[in-house]
């Protein structure tokens, strides 16, 4: 119950617009997002992969937040808005992490090895952003709204536009 709460108030926190801990709970896409993946994620590691999608489609379909089961997420990370979220199986997330809607933790190739990004804690993903490939965005980063991230970034560094500034 404890982290719940906390993960809640985290949430709480962030949004001006919320509230109640009881209208993000019910009302918002990000936590029934992550709980879902809570859930198939636990599934996924039981190798009972069919449900483990399953989860995780249904939840895609209720909250518009696509995180396959395999992905590893930190504490209390908020997804704010979220819909057209994707997060790839290979992806990691550190904890107190902000995703904003429309961002891409993507692959880069079809092979069945490391092929998503590693996010430290911390990280500010802005709105539409794609990190791809297995690339390491070190703790504190920020990523500009629809920048794209291709190479590992280093704890503290801001990043925007394609090229990166």
């Amino acid at each position: 119950m404890k982290k719940l709460f906390s993960f809640l108030r985290t949430y709480k926190s962030y949004d001006p617009a919320a509230k109640s801990l009881l209208e993000i709970a019910f009302l918002y896409p990000g936590p029934k997002a992550i709980f879902f993946h809570r859930v198939s994620h636990l599934f996924y590691k039981m190798n009972l992969f069919f449900l483990a999608r399953f989860i995780s489609e249904l939840s895609r379909w209720l909250t518009g937040i696509e995180i396959h089961p395999g992905a590893k997420i930190g504490a209390r990370l908020v997804i704010d808005h979220g819909m057209g979220v994707v997060i790839g199986e290979t992806s990691e997330i550190g904890d107190d992490c902000i995703v904003f809607h429309g961002v891409t933790l993507g692959g880069t190739k079809f092979d069945p090895i490391k092929r998503h990004p590693t996010i430290g804690n911390h990280v500010l993903i802005g709105a539409g952003a794609k990190i791809l490939g297995p690339i390491k965005l070190g703790d504190g980063c920020r990523v500009g709204a629809n920048s794209v991230v291709m190479k590992d970034l280093p704890a503290g560094m801001t990043w925007t536009g394609v090229g990166g500034k």
